[in-house]
């Protein structure tokens, strides 16, 4: 199975801190990758004080070495609201870019039926944690009273995945995640650019992400001029299927021949109920989904909007790592990654392929 370069150097930095000095030949026999892609490794690690090449060998930095022996790791707490989905990719990000710094992830989870985030985060700061990647359970109801516990944790924190509101006292924490509006105006603009007028959208309402995901799809239906559709609601995750369906069935009577769905499961559960009502994709309806965690392994291959969801586990980790460091003279950081449109064969068209 092939690893990504943050698995790839966290594995290298495992390997020194266990052997101490070795040669980068041994190294790359140690971790099973060809030697001029651990030079590679090795060269970037080393630009970012994080180890020391000497004379075709590589060992850890006279300050890290002594920082394991007489001191401890950092360790960071990381709070998600769901492990088995979109949150998996989240996580792997921020374990691969702690691993790679030194530092540990220790994992809580309060899931979205859940009213126990602060328990949770008790629980982790109670743990003996340096620092909190926070994934809190809000939603668009929530309100600014109810962000502002966040503010006044102990430790620093790092929003992931979840922007407070401008009148929060949350909002002066330093936040990483995905620009959810420009996801949907990517899948819009791609949708208009096959001749599209008009896009429906299906989507939850009960999460923080689905609000941000209905936001942007009224903005980019205002910004490309196409004409507004009321979104279906999606009340029962997983259990609505029939109903959206139907719903579809009877906008594509009113000639709407396109839908932007949120997320893979729903799409996902959509396409055999859609035949049944008629309704093929491509050939009858362009559909896109959002997340692309399992949309490549629909039938057919769905087109989906791709959150960046690794890089955002591993910038949050980053900005924690700086922050623990700078403290308050770093300034806070709102950070926003563009997602990506993976092209596939469910709008129809020739799919990119290298977005398979």
């Amino acid at each position: 199975m092939t690893i990504t370069a943050e698995e790839r150097r966290a594995r290298i930095l495992e390997v020194v801190r266990e052997l101490g000095t070795v040669r980068v030949m041994d190294l790359a026999a140690r971790i099973g990758t060809a030697s001029v892609t651990v030079r590679r490794d090795v060269a970037a690690l080393a630009e970012q004080g994080l180890l020391r090449r000497s004379h075709g060998a590589v060992s850890l930095p006279e300050d890290a070495a002594s920082a394991g022996q007489g001191g401890r790791d950092r360790v960071i707490g990381m709070l998600v609201p769901t492990v088995g989905s979109y949150f998996d990719e989240v996580i792997d990000g921020a374990r691969a870019t702690a691993t790679a710094a030194g530092a540990r992830l220790v994992l809580g989870i309060a899931s979205y039926e859940s009213a126990d985030d602060q328990a949770q985060v008790e629980q982790l700061l109670d743990d003996g944690i340096d620092g909190l990647l926070l994934t809190p359970n809000w939603s668009s109801s929530t309100g600014a009273e109810d962000t502002d516990w966040v503010r006044d944790l102990r430790v620093p924190a790092v929003l992931v995945e979840r922007l407070a509101a401008p009148d929060s006292g949350a909002a002066e924490l330093d936040a990483v995640g995905s620009d959810h509006h420009h996801g949907v105006l990517l899948a819009l603009r791609h949708l208009l650019r096959l001749g599209h007028q008009s896009v429906l959208l299906a989507a939850r309402e009960d999460t923080w992400t689905a609000h941000q995901v209905r936001a942007g799809y009224e903005e980019a239906v205002r910004l490309l001029g196409l004409e507004p559709q009321p979104v279906i609601r999606i009340q029962r995750p997983g259990l609505d299927t029939e109903s959206v369906a139907a719903q579809i069935a009877e906008a594509v009577g009113r000639g709407v021949r396109a839908v932007l769905v949120h997320n893979d499961q729903e799409a996902i559960q959509l396409a055999p109920v859609l035949r049944a009502h008629g309704l093929r994709a491509p050939d009858d309806l362009a559909l896109i989904s959002y997340d692309d965690v399992f949309a490549a392994l629909a039938a057919p291959p769905l087109t989906a909007v791709a959150p960046p969801k690794r890089a955002v586990g591993a910038a949050a980790v980053d900005l924690m790592l700086r922050r623990i460091s700078g403290g308050s003279d770093l300034p806070v950081h709102h950070i926003r990654l563009l997602p990506q449109l993976k092209v596939r064969t469910s709008c129809g068209g020739e799919p990119d392929a290298q977005n398979r």
